[in-house]
């Protein structure tokens, strides 16, 4: 393929992804509720496991994971159960820790905990979900040439690593300023039950679905 064909290929993935990037879902929430709550360096850094997540599915998307799940079904099975189980307790978690009654300036008190979990919340909140290699697979059949380079497919992944770590940081800069900041932890703990709600219906849901 030429250099033109490639980059038209890129994209017309890219322009379906940053579609799938910016529209809201667990990687969002999780984004705005750290920002919110825990600060920009918490949220930046749960948008670098989430960036890091999407790329690991893109290698997995490029590399045939679909042929994979075909042929061992029970793989699928097993991160659709295993992902739903980790939303749902991760919703558990929030729901629980709502009710509990939270420092007047919880930004100043307690930042730290989160930052260091920010990394590990993001990635295994991507990860979790077990729609995303199913779509990323589905893209890539779709858009990519049968005998693609590797050149190409790893362009495509970089492409798709950079989206969402350009999405999901602008989302984490703004969102942990002052002034959205103050107005939103007046209402943290309702922030945290529904998402807690949020998590455990989609954990649920991911658990017990039926394959497609």
């Amino acid at each position: 393929m030429t250099f033109t064909q490639d980059l038209s290929v890129i994209s017309s993935i890219a322009a379906l992804w940053i579609v799938v990037t910016i529209m809201p879902g667990l990687d969002f929430l999780l984004v705005t509720r750290l920002a919110i709550l825990q600060g920009r360096m918490a949220a930046l850094r749960a948008a670098l496991g989430i960036a890091v997540g999407v790329g690991l599915w893109g290698l997995a998307g490029f590399f045939g994971i679909r042929a994979l799940f075909v042929a061992a079904p029970w793989l699928y099975l097993v991160l659709k159960i295993g992902g739903g189980l980790y939303l749902f307790a991760l919703g558990v978690r929030l729901f629980v820790g709502s009710w509990k009654k939270q420092p007047e300036d919880t930004m100043q008190s307690a930042p730290n905990m989160e930052t260091v979990k920010g990394f590990r919340m993001g990635l295994l909140t991507n990860l979790a979900n077990p729609k995303v290699p199913v779509f990323v697979t589905s893209l890539f059949a779709a858009s990519l040439p049968q005998q693609a380079s590797m050149g190409l497919g790893l362009s495509c992944v970089v492409m798709m690593f950079g989206m969402a770590i350009g999405w999901y940081a602008l989302v984490a800069t703004l969102l942990s300023l002052r002034r959205f900041s103050a107005m939103f932890l007046r209402c943290r703990q309702w922030i945290d039950r529904v998402a807690g709600v949020a998590f455990m219906g989609l954990g649920i849901r991911f658990a017990t679905e039926r394959s497609a």
